[in-house]
């Protein structure tokens, strides 16, 4: 009897041993769960990981602007890797977002007010970044001298799908003007200026795109003219995109002659400007948008010394993000962050 009541205690023992063992794995996996989210100094809650950013085509601002993005990103936000996406562009890049392929990308105000995909409503901004502006490049020779010169020529119009693409076929349906049009993105079109295969072509992006700098260095070229189409250019997204009813998308601006010193002639040009906004999802943790939003307007200055335009992020003008709700996770960051 003895040994028969010794056995069952080391056996009671040995399992009451494995409940422990069990509930302290237990335990400890939790708390390392726990730290993959809390492990942040600053105490934001965010999963680690890698995650998605729609960037643009070669040569463009989108594209530049994401490669420099990057290594800040993994800087301020430990155990976080951003992963850039090629795209054709802003409306693409909604696509890409609204159905999870990508967690963040840029997009134009226009091109998110004309967004008609599926799960738009979930479309979340982050912040706005900088103005893109209308590029109309011709050769500095050229008799082109207004949008109603390019009536019968061939220009090109930006690739399918892209913001380019959007904002070239609005400029020509207000100027009511035909053209040959040929789907070009910045990263061949300023070749096929060049090689006269093209009479001009049109480029939305951030001052000054690589690609038009590349060109202006190679070839001599000038900007068109384009500010006195701003007005009817917003009258009509007012019109077409239930998202602009109610702010102004298009306005009319000036490329300063800085911007590409090298056109013949080198002036100051009127034309039409758009903002940029950092889209998000409404379904992505609050603590990694709220972190990547901070990550985005602490670069400003790192990204600024190559890529211009990005000087122009504010964090006070962030905030006005029409025609998208601001996520609540930026919301929360611009709180934290306020002066």
């Amino acid at each position: 009897m003895a040994e028969t009541w010794h056995l069952r205690t080391l056996l009671a023992r040995g399992a009451r041993s494995r409940v422990v063992r069990a509930v302290t794995a237990l335990v400890v996996l939790g708390a390392g769960g726990l730290g993959w989210w809390l492990g942040s100094p600053d105490g934001v809650a965010y999963p680690r990981g890698t995650y998605g950013m729609a960037t643009g085509s070669a040569g463009g601002v989108y594209e530049r602007y994401g490669r420099l993005l990057k290594p800040n990103v993994t800087r301020d936000i430990p155990g976080v890797t951003l992963r850039l996406d090629a795209s054709v562009g802003g409306p693409d890049n909604l696509h890409r977002i609204a159905d999870g392929r990508d967690t963040f990308g840029i997009a134009t105000a226009d091109a998110v007010a004309h967004y008609a995909g599926p799960n738009g409503s979930r479309l979340r901004a982050m912040g706005r970044l900088y103005d893109d502006y209308v590029q109309l490049v011709v050769p500095s020779g050229s008799s082109i001298h207004s949008v109603q010169d390019l009536r019968g020529r061939r220009v090109g119009t930006g690739q399918h799908g892209s913001g380019v693409a959007l904002i070239a076929d609005r400029v020509l349906g207000v100027a009511g003007v035909h053209v040959v049009s040929v789907p070009l993105g910045i990263d061949e079109a300023p070749q096929q200026l060049r090689d006269g295969r093209i009479d001009a072509f049109f480029w939305s992006g951030g001052l000054p795109t690589q690609g038009v700098t590349t060109l202006t260095g190679e070839s001599q070229v000038r900007l068109v003219p384009l500010g006195g189409l701003a007005a009817a250019l917003d009258a009509l997204a007012a019109k077409e995109d239930p998202g602009a009813r109610n702010t102004q998308i298009y306005r009319g601006s000036t490329m300063p002659a800085s911007a590409y010193p090298r056109t013949f002639p080198d002036t100051a040009v009127s034309t039409i400007a758009v903002a940029n906004l950092m889209v998000t999802r409404d379904d992505v943790p609050l603590g990694l948008v709220q972190r990547m939003t901070g990550a985005v307007i602490a670069s400003r200055d790192v990204i600024g010394e190559q890529v211009h335009s990005a000087q122009m992020v504010d964090i006070r003008s962030a905030i006005y993000t029409d025609p998208l709700p601001l996520a609540e996770g930026a919301r929360r960051y611009y709180v934290s962050a306020k002066p």
